[in-house]
């Protein structure tokens, strides 16, 4: 099975360019985050042409989630209400960042995680909060008996420092500050999940994302924060996992590159 991850920054935008992508790679399931687009204008036809099965949870302008699978998808679940209580959830399920599906056992759950804007501004207090009740998503996820999960999306967040091109100062930088790392690695890593492409990149210099300013492509300045997470067993079952960077080449592309884990 195949499974990709690509913040697309604007489907219709990007139209060509995901059409043609997915019929150069015909992956299993290509997840896909802020679309900017609502579900009534969604350009479905466009996808189903391409062979594929579209599941949109979308939003005018900003944010917005979709999947796309060649066989129909199971337990479709939108927001973290799709697992959680309403009073629990609060306001966090109000902008469209959470999509999740089943495929041959395996449940995908694609995410659009909060940028932040600034350290210490109320984006940034939504995006720990917001972190903070992925972890009881996941844990009520892996409760409820599913053995096989791949976590998967634009995580706004680096993980490690070698995530990172060397020219950038992290501290107090969104997006690399000490609280999201941490609630990422509790929220996530302590469950159980693995970085799948740890597995097979150890060493840094790689990304999947440049900012479109100051040739940030073309000097690699990027940042690696577009992941696939993995239970132990698809960890293990893993053959690889590979950043695309050939989409941004292209004319108008996103500033993000898909991300693609096989098993």
């Amino acid at each position: 099975m195949q499974i990709a991850t690509w913040n697309v920054n604007s489907i219709r935008t990007r139209l060509d360019i995901i059409t043609n992508w997915l019929q150069q790679h015909p992956v299993d399931v290509l997840c896909l985050q802020e679309i900017k687009v609502t579900d009534e204008q969604f350009p479905l036809a466009a996808i189903e042409a391409c062979g594929y099965h579209a599941y949109i949870s979308g939003q005018k302008s900003y944010n917005g989630v979709a999947m796309f699978s060649k066989q129909p998808l199971t337990n479709i679940s939108i927001g973290f209400e799709g697992r959680l209580a309403p009073e629990l959830v609060g306001d966090l399920d109000e902008q469209k960042r959470v999509i999740t599906g089943n495929l041959d056992g395996v449940q995908i759950v694609n995410l659009y995680v909060p940028n932040g804007n600034l350290s210490g501004s109320d984006k940034y207090a939504y995006k720990l909060r917001w972190l903070e009740l992925l972890g009881k998503y996941l844990k009520t996820t892996i409760e409820s008996g599913q053995q096989s999960i791949c976590v998967c999306g634009d995580f706004n967040i680096a993980l490690e420092d070698i995530d990172i091109h060397s020219k950038t100062t992290t501290k107090d930088r969104v997006m690399a500050t000490l609280p999201e790392r941490e609630l990422l690695r509790k929220s996530v890593l302590d469950l159980g999940f693995q970085d799948s492409f740890r597995k097979f990149t150890p060493e840094g210099g790689h990304f999947s994302w440049w900012d479109y300013r100051q040739q940030g492509f073309e000097r690699n300045r990027g940042w690696r924060i577009d992941h696939l997470y993995l239970t132990p067993d698809l960890f293990d079952r893993a053959t690889s996992c590979t950043i695309d960077i050939e989409p941004r080449k292209l004319v108008q592309p996103s500033d993000h590159a898909p991300v693609i884990v096989e098993f």
